[in-house]
């Protein structure tokens, strides 16, 4: 029988979880929503960077994993995935030729500082649909790539048109979303191998929150 403290510690947990499943939703749907309207396009996108570490704050809130391997893993996505982007912003090579735009906040080597966040997070919301599920690493690292660049598939055109970044002759490139799947492939080998607890019930609500705003967008904005 569970005494009295449990229960008020668990009843805790489940509101706190409640909140931040409420806050996820209300974010994405307030972004999909003032984005849509013109009048409103330029304070949102404005809030853009402001939008992702807020979420990444929440999501980790509910991380159970806290151990040395996780922040190694962190650190690891977070500078192959900006690393990947500045090779890829001044030679050309891995995405195609783009530049950068205003929306996503302060830049270093011309590449915004919220990409290497970006991509730890990506990583860790599609690695977490296989973590459980698929046991061989390498199955389970294509697929968590193969989700990545299906959603960037969706992202591509909503980030044009909210200059997020800029395509040369505006035309997305085979070569983006290859070298996508590869940078992905290598970021989810080592959140594979990388050993913490990878449950996170927030999970599911913000990568479809995070599908659905953009799949939105594509329909309202682009």
């Amino acid at each position: 029988m569970s005494s009295p403290q449990t229960i008020s510690k668990e009843r805790k947990v489940n509101i706190r979880f409640l909140v931040a499943r409420i806050l996820v939703i209300a974010i994405y749907a307030a972004g999909a929503i003032g984005l849509s309207f013109p009048e409103y396009k330029e304070l949102f996108e404005f809030l853009t960077p402001f939008q992702l570490i807020g979420t990444t704050c929440l999501l980790l809130l509910f991380h159970k994993g806290w151990n040395d391997s996780f922040p190694i893993f962190g650190a690891a996505a977070f500078w192959i995935g900006f690393g990947s982007e500045i090779i890829g912003i001044h030679t050309g090579l891995l995405f195609g030729n783009y530049v950068y735009g205003p929306t996503l906040g302060p830049k270093l080597w011309e590449v915004p500082l919220v990409i290497g966040l970006n991509w730890f997070l990506l990583v860790y919301l599609s690695g977490a649909l296989f973590s459980k599920s698929v046991k061989n690493d390498y199955l389970g690292a294509a697929l968590g790539a193969a989700v990545m660049t299906a959603l960037d598939y969706v992202i591509e055109p909503v980030a044009v048109v909210m200059d997020m970044w800029y395509w040369k002759f505006d035309i997305i490139p085979p070569s983006n979303y290859a070298g996508w799947f590869l940078i992905a492939f290598i970021i989810h080998l080592i959140y594979r191998k990388a050993n913490f607890a990878k449950e996170n019930p927030l999970v599911p609500y913000l990568l479809v929150s995070m599908i659905l705003f953009f799949t939105i967008l594509n329909f309202t904005i682009v």
